[in-house]
């Protein structure tokens, strides 16, 4: 009986959220409200789009913003696919702003890098140019967009903007001998980054993985790992913490039980929600 009631108060939940999902005034709660624009143009391709969510009570307080970054190993996915979790943060941090971005994906005709990274950098300055100020910002990703939010905020972000990484199952080194058994290893070498922005001495592999760019002043970084990820090793986390460490970086890894594309399902997601909340206290950004 327990079990049906919690099945049936989820269902309810999701129903709620996908009901706020269709339209453009968004409630969330009791006081909880979002004013939506969906698919705002950054760029000029049309994979270059985001969602944009600004809390309806206008203050002249700036607001540091949300910017969601989703999965598909760097060539596939689409911002849909953190809606219900954009929405749930949401409810946890209502005074934010929030935006689910699309970015260019990587084919056989295009490289990954540097136009994704690109990409997050022109979302920042078109915030720049609509909000009025230039806001500070937590990025938010899952496997590849874990990844592009982690090598952004340790190399690509010169403004010091970023003030937080929330990187959920994110490869963090992709010389790690265990993430080479990924199924798409061999696109990970020849199609991730374009070879003209190659640094010399560095290697592609090198030059993609974030671990090698983090410096002590690189921004406080919160990681969420499952236990069975055939995706993503475990090994991931540990360099990642190794590296985050030596370099006296704020940090903290937790794991949750399933595999790479568990960590949205209850209770993990609740579980992870809360640990932002509380890290971001911790490292003095909320």
């Amino acid at each position: 009986m327990k079990k049906d009631i919690k099945i049936i108060l989820i269902s309810l939940s999701l129903l709620f959220l996908w009901t706020a999902c269709k339209e453009k005034k968004i409630k969330l709660g009791k006081d909880i409200h979002f004013d939506k624009e969906e698919n705002i143009h950054y760029g000029n391709n049309p994979e270059q789009v985001m969602d944009l969510y600004i809390p309806s009570a206008r203050t002249n307080k700036e607001k540091d913003v949300f910017i969601m970054i989703h999965g598909g190993g760097w060539r596939a996915g689409d911002k849909s696919q953190l809606t219900f979790f954009t929405l749930s943060m949401m409810q946890k941090f209502p005074d934010h702003i929030f935006v689910n971005m699309n970015y260019r994906l990587a084919s056989a005709t295009s490289f990954g890098l540097p136009n994704q990274t690109n990409d997050i950098k022109k979302v920042t300055e078109l915030l720049k140019n609509k909000l009025g100020y230039n806001p500070n910002v937590i990025l938010s990703g899952n496997s590849a967009g874990g990844h592009l939010s982690m090598l952004y905020a340790y190399k690509f972000d010169a403004d010091k903007k970023v003030k937080a990484v929330i990187n959920i199952v994110g490869p963090a080194d992709l010389s790690d001998p265990g993430f080479k058994n990924y199924q798409e290893y061999s696109f990970v070498e020849s199609r991730l980054v374009a070879p003209e922005i190659i640094q010399t001495g560095t290697s592609k592999i090198g030059f993609a993985s974030p671990v090698k760019w983090i410096k002590s002043d690189s921004p406080p970084t919160l990681s969420y790992y499952g236990n069975s990820d055939r995706v993503i090793p475990f090994t991931q986390e540990k360099r990642l913490d190794s590296a985050l460490t030596a370099n006296h970086v704020i940090r903290e890894s937790y794991q949750f039980n399933g595999g790479h594309l568990d960590w949205d399902k209850h209770p993990n997601d609740e579980f992870f929600i809360n640990k932002i909340e509380t890290f971001l206290k911790k490292a003095n950004i909320k």
